[in-house]
């Protein structure tokens, strides 16, 4: 019963991510990624740290831990959230969702060289099919320097390999301190992290000009995703594996292209169809890889 309760608060969490691709798409075409990063990370980390604050009292977290949560907090906000924001607003919600899809291929190959797991002919196969099916995606408007498309896809694909490692690289400090107070703590020197680069950009853009709906979308991406949905992912990790819970990314370009077509008047492609789908087998292999030796 508690994996079915930890399984159903996963396809929320990829319900808030899918929508996640769609708002940060409307944001960045206004805003600059680096003010994005900037307040949703001091939104985040503030709201986080008076959370843990009302529940427990201090973080209290030992002072030998620090270093490792600092680099969860470089990982997951100025490799992961920065890149991200700073790629999708040349490429698409969907190409963003499919390509986080591959997660779970990545968080494979990480287990590989971090902790020695094995991989399987049938993982490798998976593999192979993974990266076929995200090159489709990345050329699918072909090779174009000049505007920036496939810039934008290579962003969004090396913030998902920081995710990758933000996932594998955090099991330690869940289980050692939770998914609240490692959330906290990562969220927290993540942004103490991004203040360079944040601050220059936050100081630099006219806040006057943003609308209600502006306002709206970056604190979605504040509270939405980066409050609620790192805690249901870290939460999840807490319970079951890492490759389990990474499935689920699977579920991501079904929602973000379905809400792409409806706000965003997005236009599906039969290459984007064909790296989907050779993407999502290819995670669907590696998952079953247990029934072939």
């Amino acid at each position: 019963m508690k994996k079915i309760n930890v399984y159903l608060l996963l396809i929320f969490q990829q319900l808030i991510a899918g929508g996640t691709h769609i708002v940060a798409k409307a944001v960045v075409q206004d805003v600059d990624a680096g003010t994005v990063t900037f307040i949703r990370t001091i939104v985040a980390a503030a709201g986080l740290l008076a959370i843990v604050r009302i529940r427990y009292g201090p973080l209290n977290i030992e002072r030998r831990d620090w270093g490792r949560l600092a680099f969860l907090g470089f990982l997951g906000v100025a490799l992961n959230q920065f890149l991200y924001l700073y790629g999708i607003r040349f490429s698409t919600a969907a190409n963003g969702a499919l390509l986080y899809a591959a997660t779970p291929i990545f968080v494979l190959v990480s287990a590989r060289f971090l902790a020695g797991e094995r991989i399987t002919r049938r993982k490798s196969v998976g593999v192979f099919l993974a990266f076929v099916g995200i090159a489709i995606v990345i050329f699918e408007r072909g090779v174009d320097f000049s505007s920036g498309y496939l810039f934008g896809n290579a962003l969004i694909l090396v913030a998902v390999v920081a995710w990758t490692l933000f996932t594998v690289l955090g099991k330690n400090m869940i289980v050692k301190y939770g998914a609240l107070r490692t959330t906290a703590a990562m969220m927290f020197t993540g942004a103490v992290i991004f203040l360079p680069v944040g601050i220059p950009s936050a100081l630099r853009f006219p806040f006057h000009q943003l609308s209600f709906l502006h306002w709206a979308g970056i604190f979605y991406l504040a509270i939405g995703t980066s409050i609620l949905g790192y805690l249901l992912w870290y939460h999840a990790l807490s319970r079951i594996e890492a490759g389990k819970v990474a499935v689920f990314t699977n579920a991501q370009p079904v929602f973000a292209t379905i809400l792409s077509v409806l706000f965003l008047d997005y236009s599906i492609t039969p290459l984007f169809v064909m790296g989907s789908i050779l993407t999502i087998l290819a995670i669907s292999i590696t998952q079953t890889s247990g029934r072939m030796p």
